[in-house]
């Protein structure tokens, strides 16, 4: 059962993220809220994948290799931290998302996230490893409770075997 409280922007979800899994940061990024989404309330389009075309009416797939680009259920295209903010909560984060939405961080963040999303191919490997696959990974695998499995960016709930 969930801890958290649904989305309240019901009319967002599914949301849709376009990623690029080529990104190290993204990537990790990426996999870690597929830990997360444990009521499928998130969709993830890898836009680095061969033979990747964008959604009709959509933004380019050189606009989607730029910035986080996300799709909400009523079709309106979101970027950057407008993106993160709902994925966020509907991956049982709601506090970050929350911080995400105060005055002060909200305006840091929203200017941080181009120079973030332009520079991180130069960021070494090292620190999208020790963020993502070490911290944030086993802090979405306990929340999980290693209970799902995902691959491809979609993710099955299994139940746990009786002992």
């Amino acid at each position: 059962m969930r801890m958290h409280p649904l989305p309240h922007d019901a009319g967002a979800y599914p949301l849709t993220l376009y990623y690029e899994s080529a990104c190290p940061l993204c990537d990790g990024e990426m996999r870690n809220l597929m830990l997360r989404n444990r009521d499928g309330l998130l969709r993830f389009v890898d836009v680095s994948a061969p033979g990747s075309v964008p959604p009709a009416g959509g933004p380019s797939l050189a606009d989607m290799l730029t910035l986080m680009r996300g799709q909400r259920a009523d079709g309106t295209w979101l970027t950057g931290v407008a993106v993160f903010r709902l994925a966020y909560v509907a991956a049982g984060l709601p506090r970050v998302s929350q911080l995400l939405n105060q005055p002060l961080l909200g305006r840091l963040a929203e200017r941080a996230y181009p120079w973030i999303a332009r520079y991180r191919r130069a960021l070494p490997h090292w620190i999208s490893h020790v963020l993502f696959e070490t911290t944030l990974r086993r802090a979405a695998e306990r929340a999980a409770n290693d209970t799902s499995r995902c691959h491809a960016g979609h993710c099955e709930l299994h139940q746990p075997k009786e002992r």
